[in-house]
């Protein structure tokens, strides 16, 4: 885990940037990492942080026993967030919804 989730945990504003210079960075690389890490702090802060700060203990996450509510997107989010707009399937207490919000059987 890196100092991004603590920090907004905190409500320390988040700026993108590096640490040039300090030895094992490099300009531009180290940020892309820096990136990439942010996208990883906001797709944690739309799903598991909500559901732990309003103490919904059965969702937030995908695990046995848990609520299934879930978005099945085209692309992979962690790499691309804009494929989180590519929504393939939704399941709501886990029932695939069909295209009009309506539970499939």
């Amino acid at each position: 885990m890196s100092a991004v989730v603590p920090l907004r945990d905190a409500g320390v504003p988040l700026l993108a940037g590096t640490d040039t210079g300090l030895p094992g960075t490099s300009f531009g690389e180290s940020l892309h990492r820096e990136l990439a890490l942010l996208v990883e702090a906001v797709l944690t802060a739309a799903t598991a942080v909500p559901s732990e700060r309003f103490g919904l203990r059965d969702r937030g996450r995908i695990a046995p026993g848990l609520r299934a509510d879930m978005l099945l997107v085209e692309g992979d989010p962690t790499a691309d967030v804009a494929a989180l707009r590519d929504i393939a399937v939704v399941w709501r207490r886990g029932a695939r919804l069909d295209g009009q919000g309506s539970q499939s059987s």
